[in-house]
């Protein structure tokens, strides 16, 4: 395992970096050192430093190598076969591309089979691709803005306008969420996600606040940070669980994430059941007259 620290935040490479400088980058994000990664790739130190330097060009083979043993999203492996003058490996969709409608099927038949517990799935940037009827409705009542696409499901979650003010336990599940996101900056090095994290955390907090997360409800399992959401039906308490394509060779694919919320209690699930069978209210009829 890796031994000797990086500084806490390795600045990104500029868009046109050497091969050599992303490799260095990558290192170091991961807080390994030369020998670290040499030991893993079993290649000389030398070598590595040759190339992170630029004295010598690493081989595609290598690349990809190196890219495993430093677990490189396939997005940034892309982006190092370029800058080697390699052509990418791995194909990128829009997640509207025809190619991908097996996946839109599998997504869909994973988000429909949770009913009547809410799902959702989102990109890397936590904005939202599909839902479920009853992730749907418990976004009823907020106004229609927040729901125009791109919906950013972490801001409209924290936002104090959004749904912020409907979550019981809003501290700790932002605290919750702040580490999600950090762990994922850290685990992908992406720019944009650091961006995100920063935004949310300059959020306004809420007039009537608590100032520290408070435990979880009485009766609930210690098992993980709830969701607690205020709603017509009562309080509904939710745990979540996230699921990923295995093994994608795809980028949009592997960036792709399926969030299902289930009930903490037999209460929200009792809700949760009797709003799914509750039929949705009749169109209005033509006027009088």
């Amino acid at each position: 395992m890796p031994t000797s620290p990086a500084p806490p935040t390795v600045p990104a490479p500029p868009p046109d970096a050497p091969v050599g400088t992303l490799l260095r980058h990558w290192r170091q994000h991961r807080r390994w050192s030369q020998q670290d990664l040499a030991a893993e790739a079993e290649v000389s130190t030398r070598h590595l430093s040759c190339l992170e330097t630029g004295r010598a060009l690493p081989s595609r083979e290598m690349l990809l190598r190196l890219s495993e043993r430093l677990a490189v999203p396939l997005r940034e492996r892309n982006r190092l076969l370029t800058a080697a003058g390699y052509a990418p490996m791995y194909r990128e969709r829009a997640w509207g591309d025809p190619a991908l409608q097996p996946a839109h099927a599998v997504v869909q038949q994973v988000l429909s089979a949770h009913e009547p517990f809410p799902a959702l799935a989102v990109d890397r940037h936590w904005h939202l691709v599909a839902l479920n009827r009853a992730a749907s409705a418990l976004l009823a009542g907020l106004d229609a803005h927040w729901l125009q696409p791109p919906v950013n499901v972490l801001r409209l979650s924290l936002h104090p306008q959004a749904l912020a003010p409907r979550i019981a336990n809003l501290p700790a599940w932002r605290t919750h969420l702040f580490e999600r996101l950090a762990h994922q900056v850290q685990a992908s090095g992406d720019p944009g996600l650091a961006a995100l994290l920063h935004e949310l955390q300059a959020l306004p907090r809420l007039p009537d606040e608590p100032a520290a997360a408070t435990p979880p409800a009485q009766g609930l399992p210690a098992l993980a940070v709830p969701l607690q959401l205020h709603s017509p039906a009562g309080l509904l308490s939710f745990i979540s669980t996230v699921t990923v394509f295995g093994t994608p060779v795809e980028v949009t694919l592997s960036e792709l994430a399926i969030e299902a919320f289930f009930p903490a209690d037999e209460a929200t699930a009792a809700a949760l059941r009797a709003l799914a069978d509750t039929p949705p209210p009749a169109p209005p009829g033509p006027p009088p007259g």
